[in-house]
């Protein structure tokens, strides 16, 4: 009389650990694009509040403001969303009497997201700027 034996053999454990590494290979850049991709709102969103704000203060003072602490904002540098989850630093880039361009640059794991830095200027015109591998400036489209 054979004895009945429970359990898994060795192959069965290997085989297993083998499809689920191959699941967690796929999976787990899938995931990391997603979180970047919906962290952009954050920094979309900042923008539209910001070039908001300059044109409020365009409306009374007759000229854009080039300092983030006169549109309201907490003097040195503004991260987005904040509380100590800085993804995006914003930044006023440009700025004459008649024209802004406001940047939100990445940072830290979202410094990685293939859109770079999102930019708005005075005329609506949303970008983004990547630095390319010899320095140059690249737009990047289908970010916004």
């Amino acid at each position: 009389m054979r004895k009945k034996t429970e359990g898994f053999s060795l192959i069965e454990l290997v085989i297993t650990l083998a499809v689920l590494a191959l699941l967690v290979s796929i999976a787990l850049p899938s995931y990391r694009n997603f979180m970047m991709q919906s962290n952009r709102t954050a920094a979309k969103t900042a923008l539209q509040d910001l070039a908001s704000r300059q044109e409020s203060y365009f409306s009374t003072n007759n000229n854009y403001a080039s300092q983030l602490a006169t549109l309201g904002y907490a003097s040195g540098t503004v991260y987005v969303p904040g509380n100590g989850n800085n993804l995006y630093a914003l930044s006023i880039a440009n700025t004459t009497a008649s024209t802004f361009a406001l940047n939100a640059a990445p940072q830290g794991s979202q410094a990685q997201d293939s859109c770079q830095t999102y930019q708005l200027d005075n005329l609506g015109n949303q970008s983004n700027i990547v630095n390319g591998s010899s320095g140059t400036t690249l737009s990047v489209s289908g970010c916004w």
